[in-house]
């Protein structure tokens, strides 16, 4: 089979129907059997996405409006300005804040894996129930934070309830 490129979106006129509220994911690659990922997200002025790490993917983020500081380090920071293209390595600890007209930017990787069907693990008795989730699940996206006592959802920046 062969796919047919294609027009999947003009992100100046996403960002130009942005309104005051917005924040997160505006736009995201949806296409099947896609072997990338792509989100452009929106950061208010003044709003942050906390320090987390992604162990998995390397990721391309180009900022399209506004500006911001990626913080890289305890003392290293980089400013970020409309056409700035950053690498982000996998393992690399990262934090985003945005300046003072926002931040838009967009974000680009090798699509994550599909989880895998296997056989169901041995059921148990002892030990009770399975602890809840709900505190690690993003209330911008709907994904369910990684690591050890995360604070922001990792895809989108969104802060996680009750953390």
């Amino acid at each position: 089979m062969n796919a047919t490129p294609h027009v999947l979106a003009v992100l100046d006129d996403v960002l130009a129907s942005l309104t005051p509220g917005d924040r997160g994911s505006l736009w995201r690659l949806s296409e099947q059997g896609r072997e990338l990922d792509a989100n452009l997200v929106h950061l208010p002025a003044g709003a942050e996405v906390g320090e987390h790490q992604e162990n998995t993917l390397d990721v391309l983020l180009v900022v399209l409006a506004g500006s911001g500081r990626l913080t890289t380090g305890p003392d290293a920071a980089l400013d970020l300005t409309p056409s700035a293209v950053t690498w982000l390595p996998r393992t690399s600890r990262r934090a985003l804040a945005a300046g003072p007209e926002g931040l838009s930017y967009l974000t680009v990787h090798r699509r994550r894996p599909g989880m895998s069907i296997a056989a169901p693990a041995p059921v148990t008795t002892e030990g009770g129930e399975a602890p809840c989730l709900l505190d690690r699940v993003c209330p911008g996206c709907g994904r369910v934070a990684e690591g050890t006592a995360p604070k922001f959802c990792a895809e989108c920046g969104e802060r996680l309830a009750g953390r």
